[in-house]
Order: C-alpha cells, then sequence, then structure tokens
C-alpha cells in the first residue's frame, strides 16, 4: 500500500519537474526574443512594403499602396481631395 502511493507521487513530481523545464525554457526563449535587436531599417531611398487602401471620397476610386519611401506615407489626392485610409475588407 505504502509503495503505490510513493510511486504515484514519484510520477508527480517528475511530471511536474518535467512541465516546469518546458515553461523555464519557452519563457526564456520568449524573453530571447524580446530582447533582439529590432532589424535595421532601410537604406534611404530605398522602398518599403506597405499594405494601405485609399477612397476619394468625392469619386469612390479606390486604390491600394504596396511601397513607398516612407513608413507613413502621406495620403494620394484626387478630385482635388486627399483620398481617406480605407481597412481591408478580408485581410
Amino acid at each position: 500500500m505504502m509503495v503505490a502511493a510513493s510511486v504515484g507521487s514519484v510520477v508527480w513530481v517528475l511530471c511536474g519537474l518535467v512541465l516546469m523545464v518546458v515553461l523555464w525554457k519557452s519563457g526564456m526563449a520568449a524573453l530571447h526574443a524580446l530582447s533582439a535587436p529590432p532589424a535595421p531599417p532601410p537604406e534611404p531611398g530605398e522602398l518599403r512594403k506597405l499594405n494601405v487602401r485609399y477612397r476619394c471620397d468625392v469619386c469612390g476610386v479606390e486604390l491600394k499602396m504596396m511601397l513607398a519611401p516612407d513608413d507613413d506615407p502621406p495620403p494620394p489626392k484626387h478630385c482635388l481631395d486627399e483620398m481617406i485610409v480605407v481597412a481591408p475588407l478580408y485581410d
């Protein structure tokens, strides 16, 4: 009777230790990923990838900007008015 209780306790302790090691490793990996320096910005003059959609309030024409020299480019003009940013429907 005493042997069965101690075997069960050993199994629980081993499961707890394995879980502790898994959590420790995953936590350390997450911290390491957060502490990595960000990628350097592209050189001036290079185009950056974007996915921004604009719509003209006057006529309703839409366009998708995929490349720009800046991360936050000014909105284009259409019908002598600035276009508004539109949220993507299915992206």
